[in-house]
Order: C-alpha cells, then sequence, then structure tokens
C-alpha cells in the first residue's frame, strides 16, 4: 500500500459518512475485478539469512534495483524508500520484510497469472545478482522471531508495541508469516453480505488446501498452517470469524460499528503515525479523542482504522480473502480462481451458500480451530474437511466454467485449480509433504532451494 493520506478531507460530521465509504463500494457485475497479493520471504542465498533494510543486498537495493531497472515509482517515509508504486499496483513490505505484491485490479484469472509471472520475473532479475532468493512459505521456517530485522515503517512501531498487550503471537505474525489474498467486488448490500458469509464460512477449506507452514525455528511445529494458528492468540478484538456477519441484520451499517468498536492504532498526521493504541475512534468521532481533543477524523482517518481490522474474511470496499498460507508459484494463481469461481457466478454462489447456510456458530468455530492442525482431515458432519474442499471445488470450478474467460491456449480459468484438486483429492497438504521431506532432509534448509520462486 502507498502512505496514507495523513488525514487529508474534510472532518466527518455525520456518522452516516461511515457506512456511506462501504456502500460507495458497490458496482455493476461489469466492472468486477480481481485483486490479487501475495507475500515471500526474502533471503541471502549463502546464508538463507532474512534480508535486513540498510545492509548491502537488502530490502532497500532490493526496492531502489526494481525502481531503476523497471517503471516503478518510489514510495518515501522519512526519507528512505518503504514501497514501490506501479501501473494500478504496489510494492509493500511487511514489518519483518516480507515482500509483497498488491496487484492490480484484472478482470480474469489469466491476467491476474501473467502479472504474477512478470513480477516474480523482474524481482528475480534484480535480485539474483544480489546473491538473494524468496520463499513462498506461511511461515518462517528456520530463523527465530528475535533474528528478523524489522523495516523502519512507523505503523509498524506502533503495532509491536501494542501487540504484546493483547496476545501472545502477535509479532510472530508480523514478522514471520506471509499469505496470499485475493480482493473481490460486490454489487450491492445483500451481494457483500451473501460474499461476505461464504467467504468467512469457507475460509477454513481455503485454509486446508493452502496449509503450508509446518515448521517453527527448524523443527516441525506440530501444525501445518502455523500461521493460520498464530491468528488465534494475535488480538480477539480484531481477528476472528465474526459471529455477528450470520445474524439477522447483517449490513453496511453492522459492519461499520463493528470497526467502530474495535481499538485504534495510530493517527496518521504530518508525516508521522502518532501512537494511540487501545483507544477509541468513537471517542475520535465525537472530538475527544485523547491528544487529538476537538479534532474529528476525516475518511482517511476511517480507511486507515479499516486496514487494522484482521478477520478471515474483511470488509472495505471490497471483500479480502485471508486464510491462505503463502506458496508455489501455482498457488498464487489457484486462490484467485478458487473465490473468483465461487463468488463471482451468481449460481455458484448460490450453491456455495448452501453448502454452508445452515452451519452452526459451534461448527464454524470447530472448523476455525481445528484447521490449522489437521487440515483437510479435521472432521465435520460425519466426514471431513476433505468432502468440504471437494464440494467446494465443484462449485468453483462450475463457476469459472461459466465464466468462460478463455485464454491463449484455448483454456478457461479453471486450469488454475488443477493443484487444489491435486491435494483436495490425495488429502496431502503441501504443509504434509515439506514434513516428509523434512524426515528424509533431517533440516529445514532445503526448503530454500527446493521451494524458491
Amino acid at each position: 500500500m502507498s502512505a496514507p493520506s495523513a488525514g487529508k478531507g474534510e472532518p466527518i460530521d455525520d456518522p452516516r459518512d461511515l457506512v456511506a465509504w462501504f456502500e460507495a463500494g458497490c458496482k455493476p457485475k461489469n466492472d468486477w475485478r480481481i485483486g490479487t497479493e501475495h507475500e515471500k520471504f526474502g533471503f541471502h542465498k549463502k546464508t538463507l539469512r532474512p534480508l535486513a533494510y540498510d545492509e548491502e543486498g537488502g530490502i532497500r537495493d532490493l526496492l531502489e534495483g526494481l525502481a531503476d531497472k523497471f517503471d516503478w515509482q518510489p514510495v518515501f517515509e522519512q526519507g528512505r524508500p518503504i514501497a514501490l508504486e506501479g501501473d494500478r499496483c504496489n510494492i509493500t513490505l511487511e514489518p519483518g520484510g516480507q515482500f509483497e505484491l498488491s496487484g492490480a485490479p484484472l478482470k480474469h484469472v489469466h491476467q491476474t497469472c501473467s502479472e504474477v509471472h512478470a513480477h516474480l520475473a523482474q524481482v528475480r532479475e534484480v535480485a539474483e545478482p544480489m546473491g538473494v532468493g524468496m520463499l513462498g512459505m506461511g511461515f518462517q521456517p528456520k530463523w527465530r522471531r528475535d533474528e528478523i530485522p524489522w523495516m523502519p515503517k512507523g505503523r509498524y512501531a506502533v503495532m509491536g508495541n501494542y501487540m504484546p498487550r493483547v496476545g501472545g503471537l502477535g509479532l510472530d505474525m508480523m514478522l514471520r508469516t506471509c499469505t496470499i489474498q485475493v480482493n473481490l467486488d460486490f454489487e450491492s448490500e445483500a451481494d457483500m453480505v451473501k460474499k461476505l458469509r461464504v467467504g468467512l464460512a469457507l475460509q477454513p477449506v481455503a485454509t486446508a488446501l493452502f496449509a503450508n507452514s509446518p515448521f517453527t525455528d527448524g523443527a516441525p511445529n506440530g501444525f501445518v498452517s502455523y500461521r493460520s494458528h498464530i491468528w488465534t492468540d494475535t488480538d480477539p478484538d480484531r481477528c476472528g470469524i465474526l459471529p455477528f456477519v450470520f445474524e439477522d441484520g447483517m449490513g453496511f451499517e453492522r459492519y461499520a460499528e463493528h470497526v467502530l468498536d474495535v481499538p485504534m492504532y495510530f493517527v496518521y498526521r504530518d508525516g508521522r503515525y502518532v501512537d494511540v493504541a487501545g483507544r477509541s475512534f468513537r471517542d475520535f468521532l465525537d472530538g475527544k479523542l485523547e491528544g487529538f481533543e476537538g479534532q474529528r477524523p476525516t475518511l482517511s482517518d476511517w480507511s486507515d482504522h479499516i486496514t487494522t481490522l484482521f478477520p478471515e474474511a474483511r470488509l472495505k470496499r471490497y471483500i479480502e480473502m485471508r486464510g491462505a498460507d503463502g506458496g508455489p508459484w501455482r498457488n498464487l494463481c489457484a486462490l484467485p480462481a478458487l473465490w473468483t469461481g465461487l463468488l463471482y457466478d451468481g449460481s455458484a454462489l448460490d450453491a456455495a451458500w448452501d453448502l454452508c447456510r445452515d452451519w452452526s456458530l459451534e461448527e464454524h468455530q470447530a472448523l476455525r480451530d481445528g484447521v490449522p492442525k489437521s487440515a483437510l482431515a479435521t472432521p465435520f458432519r460425519g466426514g471431513t474437511v476433505q468432502d468440504l474442499a471437494l464440494r467446494t471445488l465443484e462449485i468453483a470450478e462450475a463457476g469459472l466454467a461459466a465464466r468462460g474467460v478463455i485464454d491463449w491456449d484455448g483454456s478457461d480459468e479453471r486450469k488454475y485449480l488443477k493443484a487444489l484438486w491435486e491435494i483436495a483429492r490425495s488429502g496431502r497438504t503441501p504443509a504434509e509433504l515439506h514434513l516428509e521431506e523434512f524426515e528424509n532432509w533431517g533440516s529445514v534448509d532445503p526448503l530454500f532451494e527446493m521451494y524458491a520462486y
């Protein structure tokens, strides 16, 4: 993401403006787009160590190399490049230097896959002469938390100070996790509600299919998606399955009320992040925020605050699907294919909602709790999540077939589900494959060569 807009705009005088901010995301179906984001771990090939910001061959050199060689414009904070802006897309840094492409909003998954391919090719062209590689996994498999360098972004300092006050694993989330994410549009409030419900309900299925974080500090950690488990002990105020989404009366106003109840992290003013962690946005609306007495927030402050919520599916002016571990190249195309197939065809969306509409809150929670450890083998209603995954893929494939978007080779978007079909039919996630490899290797080090982009 680019730098926040520093509270620009007129102060919010009417709380209804907060609801209208979400409503402005409604788009006609012809304007729906697919935005894909993916993070990866940079490392020095000789030592496998993560990249620091200012060291030779580090993150700053990588950003500046990409800006010099390709059509990227640096974004600065306190005089240092901390992101790159391109044509409707960005390269950003997570707290531990995880290197993220926030892709452009594109019409179909073929374009998404081309974008991913071009991005990785650019990164390789700059990184290889520096002796730098990029690893796609959900959790840093080798290095301890205290061995991960922090990136010089003001919001991360605020978050890093606050996280230990509200959970035990928040710093691990910040420094040692990587994800794949897809952002999708909605047509109306009713369409948003159905898509958000399906997204939250079926997120454990995606987590299981993409499970790829079985190691911590160089050894098995007892999970297949440790990244997913970490969110359960990060911050209960801003994470979780959002039970209210499944209740009567769910809509933009109800979600706005939820956002108001989540404590703030910061206010961005005059090029710096002011720490207000734990304080109330409602007080800010009333001109009573400590340190900002008499001042009211702008819509850019509201937009910044929304980015500090971390549910499994997050509403902005689009819906973010956030349940997948980082993984190999083909998974970067598979995630947008999965959710596009489920949500962008009306019949598929109805079928996906029929699959999960009668699940109880206890069943939602059991899936959320069980999948990080047992993935596709997690029990559910006399079967397993593997059964759910196979049915989910059937629905997604039908949705992509109905879209009928043909690539240069005559194939449609269903081809990107092939990797997920292999996982679902075999019952073996990427994490379980890596655990078998670890038994032979006796070390996680070969992962950095075998599964680098």
